[in-house]
Parts: C-alpha cells; structure tokens; sequence
C-alpha cells in the first residue's frame, strides 16, 4: 500500500565544516519523504546567511567550526529568526557544551555517534514544537538546576506567579502529568508514545495542551517547574 505524501515538509539548512559528513548528512535528511534540505553551509556566519535567505525551519549545525562557532551561530540565529530552530549535532557528548547550546536557545543536541534514525527522530520531534535530548545529557540539566551554586535567577527559570502555577498544575489531566514527568526526565517524544502505548501526535497534543496550561514555554523552564513540585527526583 502506497504512503501518502506528509502534509508537511521540513525545511533544514546544515552547517558542518566537513564536507563529506555534510554531504551524507544531506543524503540521509534528503532520503526522508518529510525532509527537505535547503542550504549546506562551512561555518557559523554562512549559516546566519542561509537562515536569512532560506528561513528554514531547522538548522542542524556543528559547535566546532571556523569563523564563528555554532554556539555564537545559534544565539544569532534565534535572534534573527525566532522562527528557526536549532539542533546541535556535534562530536561533544559534553555536559558542558551541552547546557551552554541550551542557554543559546538550542531545541535539541544529539551527537555525532548516533544512528541515522536517532538524527531523524530528532528533526522531526524538533519540528513538531518538542526538544530533543540526546539520552544521558538530559539528566545534566536536573544536575544544573539543583547545583548549590546555580544562581536562583537565571534563564530558563520559572515564572514568579507560584499560587497562579499552583492553580494550573491542578488543571492538568492525569495523562498530561505523565507526559509532563516523561518530558522532564528527557524521554523524547516517541520513547513517550511506546511507554504510553499512544499515538506521537497524541504526545505532541498532550505536551502542547500542558505546556500551555502551565505558561511554560521551553525545556529549561519545564525541569525546573518539575523538579519545584516533586514530580521528577534530583537523585540521578
């Protein structure tokens, strides 16, 4: 039986100073019925300049490149077009480079030692308004967030009104605070769907719905939201 066509293709430039990696990354993005790569570029300002022309939705970009790193890349990047997400795909499986992409406004970071469908699965979790964490970094951002000397104002923090979060955790449906602690702990959003055993637009819908309710609006703020009312254990 033939597949219909997505309804929507997913427009990503990539940004990788190694010409063959960045060539069998296009291969393998190209290959996928609902991706469409728009623009290759070296470096971090040949990135910023494709963002520009293209308006993509994704850029899939390396940290290590000359010129202008893909950290500097992506805060730019995120100003410029706010629009535009980014995914950090990079040889660093380092805590370090891990949390700075976050504080950059990164969507994702996966390395580059995961299987090709690892990468799939994080564009297309990236393009339906998720983030993707690579497994075994996801917990270093819990580890940031309960450090003694992590300043209590930072981005990424939650919102001041705590009575007003108090009312609208009440809100919540029982799948959505499931959704919720999964999100939190780094599950992404297809290891959501086989432990739920639902639907991954059903896990969008439900992440959706709660990230709203909460007045929360990226992955930072959800952690910290999660770990403020017990629902995910510091202990890792």
């Amino acid at each position: 039986m033939t597949q219909s066509n997505p309804a929507r293709i997913t427009r990503i430039v990539l940004a990788d100073d190694h010409d063959i990696l960045r060539q069998g990354l296009t291969l393998l993005l190209q290959a996928q019925a609902d991706m469409r790569v728009v623009g290759e570029a070296r470096n971090g300002l040949e990135a910023i300049k494709l963002v520009q022309e293209q308006r993509p939705d994704i850029v899939v970009m390396d940290i290590s490149m000359a010129q202008l790193d893909g950290l500097e890349a992506c805060e730019r990047i995120r100003a410029l077009a706010p629009g535009t997400q980014v995914l950090m795909l990079t040889m660093h499986e380092s805590e370090e480079y891990f949390l700075q992409s976050l504080k950059k406004g990164a969507a994702g970071y996966i390395v580059k030692k995961a299987v090709p469908t690892e990468l799939c699965n994080a564009v297309r979790t990236i393009a339906q308004g998720g983030a993707f964490l690579y497994p075994g970094l996801a917990k270093a951002l819990i580890r940031a967030y309960v450090a003694p000397q992590n300043p209590p104002e930072q981005p990424g923090s939650l919102p001041p009104q705590r009575a007003k979060l108090d009312k609208a955790l009440q809100t919540l449906t029982a799948r959505e605070m499931e959704v919720l602690k999964l999100v939190a702990e780094g599950s992404t959003n297809q290891e959501i769907a086989d432990k739920l055993v639902i639907s991954i637009k059903t896990v969008q819908a439900h992440r959706s719905n709660m990230m709203e309710k909460l007045g929360l609006h990226d992955i930072t703020q959800l952690v910290r939201f999660a770990l403020h009312y017990g629902l995910i254990s510091p202990q890792i």
